[in-house]
């Protein structure tokens, strides 16, 4: 069996909470226990994971290398080398490590003193590389893939509560379907029993007895049927309740929904809502913000690949010192002397002659920007004609709903009138019957407006970039 249904304790508990399950409780629901908004939960934290990665490209790195050589009892040499490297933001690296080379068959430009030599240098690129490279490129593309993510989580989330929210008021609708089916097969009861009655004293002929039957069967059968359909639309919205250890919940057999919005909420939108709604989707519509954010890493790859235009020029400068480190040979002396006389420097310049390979990668560069763009543009100009459309039909559905609600209220004073006359002898079980069944007709569809009313409204907010 089933354990009941709890709500979580950031939902808003209805009047009646033993009974009533509210669209909030829904949405409450949804946002915090449903596996896709768990999911979805997952992507910022996945980006951020992707700059932590990127910012490793600048951790410190250690390194140490021995090569020792001794043969038929002779030692031939010995050859250490540890190196420490951070690299830093604006490219350069700074180096310091200790060498040792000794012994009789040493190469002699790895040959030092027996206590080793000490150095502190400094890598610097002074062309490509220089204002950004891979390493700068990754972490800004990767920080961009944040806010792609985030724009991900929204447009999913907003999806999943959109589509929820429209099957909760297909659930509101069906049960007050169901509770004005139910009703009118009761009338029609309570009719067939009276009339037998009258058929039985003689006031009424049998043919209308055989009236009232068929047409209580018609409302009993057409009852059945809306009974199914609230069954199933209470499955469907089962399907969004998960408790806090992932097991799937059904709502409770007595649970009723949240009546459908009245006259008092049938409320025109303010004349400048549409532009401020426009004028939001342009900033926090999550397709929007997503290709915003891979405009930004596309930005950044360009400018990477503009840098590899240039040619590769490094300058490698140690300040060499013989001795073990915090054990020099002699003290470091910081003079224009010393520094002439104690330092190891190495250029390297390489430059493609043609350069192929970088042009056509910045040509693809830019032709991807230019399809983003072009996307981003029809993505514009349409979510501002979806939250136009919806307000149009906002508007459409309000100027219907009125005009329903006095539909429903003649309907009611011709069945009263009917009724009068069936009461006085003047009128037929037909017509009767008719009277309530364009009654009925009148309600439902009046129910069915204003349940698609309810979710024209949360369309809306999504139209306009999200129901969060």
């Amino acid at each position: 069996m089933t354990p009941p249904l709890t709500r979580p304790a950031t939902s808003i508990a209805p009047a009646d909470s033993g009974q009533v399950f509210s669209l909030n409780d829904l949405l409450t629901y949804v946002a915090l226990r449903h596996p896709v908004a768990r999911q979805a939960g997952l992507l910022p934290e996945r980006a951020l994971q992707e700059v932590r990665y990127a910012r490793g490209m600048f951790d410190p790195t250690a390194a140490s290398k021995y090569y020792g050589k001794t043969f038929g009892g002779k030692e031939y040499f010995h050859d250490w080398d540890s190196q420490l490297r951070v690299p830093l933001w604006f490219g350069a690296d700074v180096k310091a490590g200790f060498d040792r080379g000794v012994g009789t068959y040493i190469n002699p430009e790895s040959q030092t003193s027996p206590a080793g030599l000490s150095y502190l240098g400094l890598s610097v690129p002074l062309a490509q590389g220089l204002l950004i490279d891979e390493r700068r490129a990754a972490v800004r593309q990767a920080q961009a893939l944040q806010g792609l993510a985030e724009a991900e989580r929204r447009g999913a989330l907003n999806k999943l509560l959109l589509q929820a929210a429209k099957d909760y008021w297909d659930w509101s609708l069906n049960y007050q379907r169901l509770r004005l089916l139910d009703r009118n097969a009761g009338l029609a009861n309570v009719r067939f029993e009276a009339v037998r009655q009258r058929v039985l004293f003689g006031d009424l002929a049998a043919i209308d007895s055989v009236e009232a039957l068929t047409e209580l069967q018609n409302r009993l059968a057409t009852l059945s049927q809306a009974r199914v359909q609230f069954r199933n639309s209470t499955l469907l919205l089962s399907n969004y309740l998960w408790d806090e250890q992932q097991q799937p919940r059904e709502l409770p057999a007595a649970t009723r929904p949240q009546v459908l919005p009245g006259p008092a909420d049938w409320r025109t939108l303010p004349p400048d809502s549409v532009a401020q709604l426009s004028q939001l989707a342009q900033q926090i519509h999550p397709e929007l913000q997503k290709s915003r954010a891979k405009l930004s890493q596309l930005g950044v790859e360009r400018r990477l690949l503009t840098n590899k235009l240039l040619p590769k020029l490094s300058v490698d400068y140690n300040l060499l010192q013989a001795g073990q480190p915090f054990n020099p040979e002699k003290p470091a002396s910081l003079s224009g002397a010393y520094l002439q006389n104690n330092y190891k420097l190495g250029v390297s310049f390489a430059y493609p002659l043609l350069l192929r390979q970088e042009r056509a990668k910045l040509q693809l560069n830019r032709l991807k920007q230019q399809e983003l763009q072009f996307d981003l543009q029809q993505d514009t100009r349409e979510i501002e004609t979806g939250v136009r459309t919806v307000a149009n039909e906002w508007e459409a559905l309000r100027e219907q709903l009125t005009l329903q609600e006095q539909v429903v209220r003649n309907a009611e004073r011709l069945r009263t009138g009917e009724q009068i006359r069936f009461e006085n002898g003047e009128s037929s079980v037909f017509l009767i019957n008719s009277r309530e069944a364009t009654l009925v007709s009148a309600r439902v569809k009046l129910a069915e407006l204003q349940a698609k009313y309810a979710q024209t409204q949360a369309t809306l907010r999504w139209a306009a970039g999200g129901i969060e």
